[in-house]
């Protein structure tokens, strides 16, 4: 091939930046050289650092940083406010590229199967998250008038959903968070916040620096039970076995055997309380009944029989994410993933589907933190380079870069580039100084749109 290899990446997230990247290093950008198309349904890019990281989360954000030097290379471009399969189809992607890459993650709830879920006042956690992130395609407003609130699951989602319920609005308010979710905080009537669990605090799925940086807030009284720390054989080998499982269960541990402080708003962390029913009344959220389990001495546990009542007006179910299905691709309902074997797509018959490929979170589901998508990107890319050098990649029938950008504006899409970033990213930047905010992030599509000078 004399021309350089030409792959679209779908999707603008930490997925599809590390796969170009990868790309980038590889010995196939040296000879005969690569050329990548990041297409990203938002008007801008970053995704999960952009509309899932909590916003008290500088630390993460910041490897925006090095994704931004991924970017600034001179072989990759960017086609914001592009959606698939709505302004372009997978037929269209094969007709202008050699290989299609999907790194589209994962934004929508699992679903909870327990009744009284559909209740007014229950909520998914990854709607209220894409809420306080300032999504462009989620409503302005969030009901906030409960003062009891139950978090359903223990991971790191859970804790970004009640830390957030239990701050307050000026505490989030140095953050990027947008004014109409300033102004929904601090109307905000939650009081106590209780985060459920129905195992023990060997098998929570908590970071333990996102567990500790809960009880940093000058607002918010962590609280733990005694009679909830608890291990059996296989909760005390999974501490041996893992350092991070046993710095949480000691900060757990630490917080249980503590006085209770003064601080205005309680968040209590409560394990072995498995959610059985949300309990409505006039069709809103009234309660939650959960029933008290046990550890089976293999780290697992089994029901007691035994079930309490809470009285909570809302309940936000942090359970998990799904990815959506995409168009022409084969997806796999339960996992939410397409199937693949080290990347490559697979058809129904467990064949490869000819230059195509996924990573990140449509690849494995939603679990891990961000970096570890870079092993997921190095096995993609691996497949697709090794595909390329036996000659397995379909040929495109219109392979010249401007090709795209053509189709594109035939088609009156109005998509923006790395350079519109740039504008966007001023723009946000500067409307935070006047109050000595890093940035404060522009909402609206159309108005990030305008910003960008697309």
């Amino acid at each position: 091939m004399s021309r350089a290899l030409r792959v679209a990446i779908v999707g603008a997230g930490p997925a599809g930046i590390y796969a170009a990247d990868a790309l980038l290093k590889s010995h196939a950008a040296a000879e005969p050289g690569v050329s990548i198309d990041l297409f990203e349904r938002m008007p801008a890019p970053f995704g999960l650092i952009r509309y899932g990281v909590a916003p008290d989360h500088p630390r993460i954000k910041g490897i925006v940083t090095a994704l931004h030097k991924v970017l600034d290379k001179p072989q990759v471009r960017l086609f914001g406010n592009v959606d698939y399969p709505r302004d372009l189809s997978l037929d269209d992607l094969h007709r202008f590229y050699d290989a299609v890459v999907f790194a589209t993650g994962a934004d929508a709830d699992r679903p909870l199967d327990i009744p009284g879920a559909e209740l007014d006042g229950s909520f998914g956690a990854a709607d209220f998250v894409s809420w306080y992130d300032g999504h462009p395609d989620v409503p302005r407003e969030w009901p906030l008038d409960a003062e009891k609130v139950a978090v359903l699951g223990v991971g790191n989602v859970a804790l970004d959903v009640a830390r957030v319920l239990a701050k307050t609005a000026e505490e989030l308010l140095p953050t990027e968070i947008p004014p109409n979710v300033h102004g929904g905080l601090a109307a905000n009537r939650a009081r106590e916040v209780h985060v459920f669990g129905r195992r023990g605090p060997a098998q929570a799925k908590f970071s333990p620096m996102e567990l500790r940086e809960l009880d940093h807030s000058p607002t918010i009284e962590v609280i733990v039970d005694p009679e909830d720390i608890e291990y059996d054989e296989g909760s005390v080998s999974a501490r041996r076995g893992n350092k991070q499982i046993d710095m949480v269960a000691s900060t757990l541990e630490n917080w249980a055997i503590r006085d209770v402080g003064n601080r205005p708003h309680r968040l209590y962390l409560h394990f072995f309380e498995s959610p059985s029913e949300i309990l409505g009344a006039g069709g809103r959220v009234v309660g939650l009944r959960t029933e008290r389990t046990e550890l089976d001495g293999e780290g697992g546990v089994r029901g007691t029989g035994a079930f309490r009542d809470w009285e909570v007006q809302s309940v936000y179910r942090a359970v998990g994410y799904l990815s959506e299905e995409l168009p022409k691709l084969p997806f796999d309902t339960v996992s939410g993933t397409v199937p693949h074997e080290a990347g490559r797509v697979l058809d129904g018959d467990g064949a490869p589907l000819p230059s195509t490929y996924v990573t990140g979170w449509i690849k494995r589901g939603p679990v891990g933190l961000i970096g570890h998508t870079k092993g997921d990107a190095n096995e993609t890319v691996a497949c697709l380079l090794d595909d390329h050098a036996a000659g397995r990649l379909t040929t495109p029938g219109a392979p010249d870069e401007q090709a795209i950008e053509t189709c594109l504006r035939e088609r009156g899409v109005r998509f923006t580039t790395w350079q519109h970033w740039y504008r966007l990213d001023a723009h946000e930047r500067a409307l935070g100084e006047p109050q000595g905010r890093e940035r404060v992030k522009v909402v609206s599509r159309d108005d990030m749109l305008d910003a960008s000078g697309a």
